[in-house]
């Protein structure tokens, strides 16, 4: 084993004492060729070229002496010192940092990055990384060869975003570009770079605070407390100050037929807009950062924001060009990035992106079976009647997916006098991706 190893990051400017020293006692230096360039490597010292990093961790453990790796940026900063670390090399490393490419992006782009999400894009996390830009308003991206600026934008196809293109930074050829998504995918990129993806909805109702305290999270949008908020938080306009809706139409049908004062109880048989059973069809789903939602049937966007709010990416799909504006005024007013798309499921689905999970609420069996098509891992549907269930449930076990039925009832009172306001019934299906594997 190695009796010593420095980690030394490299953001372009002249090495520091510490880092010199390291070097001038190693007697195996590793990195890229521009790191093994460097005038301060020792004329004598092994050279090994950093491609795979598990590779020279084990001849790094193997050697005696003393070891040197050169890396862009801070090392740990999803850089080389966790794969140096990792239990099966058992090597300790001291550590050199250096200012990181996201920080010297967005100080070359003058803007602060307390509240930025951060992504490294392999060909493998790409479609990942660009959920994340989706969903978010400011997010570096760490590229690799195959998952570059043009592939960003490709994917971000129908998404406006400005690109801050930073490439080979600290070196001579440093060079930034600002330009908008949609004409990144028209140049030649060098590597290494980032990319600052800037735009969408940010900030919520409530105001960016003066000092925010969490890295990468916007305070103003996780500031709203609680899931399966009443409809009326999404839609107050449609709903009288006592909550009591105004006979709403949505994709579904009717989903506010409720009594006014005096009236008898009202049940709800379009019962999608229910806020319980938003609050179930999230549990299920558990939609994510990086996770892609399709919300087929959104409505006033109640669900779309939701799943948002969670940091997930949403495509929100309706036939109404009227519940897509609703949507948009809903995920403006709560400061989440949704993207709508007006059209006819199942037609208008096969040009989108790949979900990660889905929730039906509109069309049926054919929309069902178009959504196990493309395999996302959980989908949920919901149904006004035990044979409308049993067709859905059916559709989704012969897609692959193990099937969840469940009976949800829930009665709204009024706090006045405790009588019954409304009562909701309907029919929740969930289905979860069979792996094919086993």
């Amino acid at each position: 084993m190695a009796d010593r190893v420095t980690v030394i990051g490299w953001d372009g400017s002249p090495l520091t004492s510490a880092a010199r020293s390291a070097l001038s006692a190693a007697t195996l230096v590793a990195g890229a060729a521009h790191h093994l360039a460097l005038p301060e490597v020792p004329p004598a010292a092994e050279r090994i070229r950093l491609g795979s990093v598990d590779l020279a961790a084990r001849r790094i453990a193997g050697h005696r002496g003393t070891a040197v790796v050169l890396a862009d940026g801070d090392p740990g900063f999803f850089g080389v010192v966790r794969t140096l670390r990792a239990p099966e090399h058992g090597l300790e490393v001291e550590v050199v940092p250096a200012v990181s490419a996201v920080a010297a992006a967005f100080a070359r782009a003058g803007m602060p990055w307390e509240d930025a999400r951060i992504v490294v894009a392999h060909q493998r996390t790409l479609r990942r990384a660009v959920n994340v830009c989706r969903a978010h308003p400011k997010v570096a991206v760490l590229t690799s060869p195959g998952a570059g600026p043009a592939e960003l934008a490709l994917l971000l196809d129908g998404v406006h975003r400005t690109f801050v293109v930073c490439e080979e930074l600290g070196t001579d050829r440093e060079q930034v570009s600002v330009l908008t998504s949609d004409r990144a995918a028209d140049h030649s990129w060098r590597d290494p770079n980032v990319v600052l993806v800037i735009g969408g909805v940010g900030g919520g109702g409530a105001g960016t605070p003066a000092a925010p305290w969490l890295m990468g999270q916007d305070p103003a949008v996780r500031s709203v407390r609680g899931w399966g908020l009443p409809t009326e938080e999404y839609a107050p306009e449609e709903y009288d100050t006592r909550g009591y809706g105004r006979g709403v139409t949505g994709a579904t049908g009717t989903t506010g037929t409720t009594g006014t004062t005096g009236a008898a109880p009202a049940v709800r048989s379009g019962a999608g807009a229910d806020p319980a059973l938003r609050a179930a069809q999230l549990a299920r789903l558990g939609p994510r950062v990086g996770d892609l939602v399709w919300d087929i049937g959104c409505g006033g966007g109640a669900f779309a924001v939701e799943a948002a709010r969670f940091g997930a990416a949403v495509l929100a799909v309706d036939t109404d060009p009227a519940a897509c504006a609703r949507t948009e005024a809903t995920a403006r007013r709560y400061g989440v990035p949704l993207q709508t798309v007006p059209g006819r499921a199942p037609h208008v689905l096969e040009s989108l992106p790949e979900p990660d999970v889905v929730r039906i609420a509109a069309g049926g069996v054919p929309v069902v079976t178009a959504c196990t098509d493309r395999r996302p891992e959980r989908i949920v549907a919901h149904a006004s009647t035990r044979d409308e269930a049993e067709a859905i449930g059916t559709a989704l076990a012969d897609g692959g997916y193990a099937v969840e039925s469940l009976l949800l009832q829930t009665v709204g009172l009024d706090p006045d006098d405790w009588s019954e306001r409304e009562r909701s019934v309907v029919f929740l299906l969930s289905g979860r991706r069979i792996d094919r594997a086993q």
